[in-house]
């Protein structure tokens, strides 16, 4: 089984993507510089909660919904 960051990096990616922003934008929206955002979704990084709640508002959609099917 993959480590848990890149299970929630993936998620994270798959959002973003069902919203139509590119990395750059949601980055932006979050206020995140692009490669911290790349660091996320690859599993790179290993965001704080803070962040993690900076995510969910930015996706709209509740926090714990970010952990779903991990």
């Amino acid at each position: 089984m993959k480590p848990l960051r890149i299970r929630f990096g993936n998620r994270v990616r798959d959002l973003r993507r069902a919203t139509g922003l590119s990395q750059e934008e949601f980055a932006e929206k979050c206020g995140f510089a692009r490669t911290y955002m790349s660091r996320i979704e690859t599993g790179g990084a290993n965001p704080s909660l803070d962040a993690i709640q900076t995510l969910a508002t930015a996706l709209k959609t509740p926090l714990g919904d970010l952990f779903k099917g991990l």
